[in-house]
């Protein structure tokens, strides 16, 4: 098996054959520069259309942090009747991405299956979706119309969904994220969003041609108007190049159902 690195809140995580081990946990501050061995030209571009179906199975850290994950808003950009599906791009452009979480009991670590996780993000503009506030798509009634990178999926019996979407977009005021819903037998028991880090999206931004022209993003994980500079850093995917051009964004939920 070919060994893969997995990029971290504050280090690597090497997997190989049938071993895996954390060089560096999360760090206490939000990460804002970083440099890798690879460059935007190295991921597909275009969307999902193209994305092979054999990609690898997600990687999750050996030890999670089995803890609540913190609850935040909603956000005025939520829509209901979402549909059920894996690739939740509807042929939108932009640099491929799957988002694989795994839902786990904040006490046990055990992992939750029959979770219904919903996620919702921007495309490659900044926009969002559906019938929403105005603020969300303003003059873009085509957006408005759709339902783009909106989906829910049921975790299996290890916790774990897979969303195949694109790299999101960023608007003012914000960092880069994704809205996460979970519910268990009908019942919310968490909305929360996460974060990428900053070095990543000034990879995708600054040379990503689904990316191209629009002007430099004003805002880092450590300034967003949602989350404390405090807390930003916990809140970060881990994330790695995968041999197809996809990247591959991870990160362990931890719920409270009592």
């Amino acid at each position: 098996m070919k060994r893969r690195t997995i990029i971290l809140g504050g280090g690597a995580l090497l997997a190989g054959a049938g071993n895996a081990f954390i060089a560096f946990g999360r760090s206490g501050e939000p990460i804002s520069r970083r440099s890798f061995d690879w460059s935007a030209s190295d991921f597909r571009s275009g969307g999902t259309a193209a994305v092979p179906s054999d990609l690898p199975e997600p990687i999750f850290r050996a030890e999670p942090q089995c803890i609540v994950t913190s609850a935040q808003t909603l956000g005025p950009c939520h829509t209901s009747g979402v549909p059920l599906r894996g690739d939740v791009t509807e042929g939108v452009v932009g640099l491929p991405t799957r988002i694989s979480l795994r839902v786990v009991e904040s006490e046990s670590c055990a992992p939750v299956e029959g979770a219904d996780v919903e996620i919702w993000h921007t495309d490659a503009r900044g926009v969002y979706s559906g019938e929403a506030a105005a603020m969300c798509n303003r003059d873009d009634a085509g957006s408005r119309s759709v339902s783009f990178l909106r989906g829910r999926q049921i975790s299996d019996d290890k916790g774990v969904v897979n969303f195949l979407t694109v790299y999101p977009g960023w608007y003012p005021g914000r960092a880069v994220h994704v809205h996460l819903r979970i519910l268990v037998d009908s019942r919310e028991l968490l909305v929360s969003q996460l974060l990428f880090d900053d070095a990543l999206s000034d990879l995708v931004y600054g040379g990503h041609p689904d990316y191209a022209g629009r002007p430099t993003r004003e805002t880092m994980n450590g300034g967003d108007s949602v989350f404390a500079a405090s807390e930003a850093a916990r809140f970060i995917f881990d994330f790695e190049k995968l041999d197809a051009g996809v990247l591959q964004a991870s990160y362990t939920v931890g719920v409270a159902r009592g």
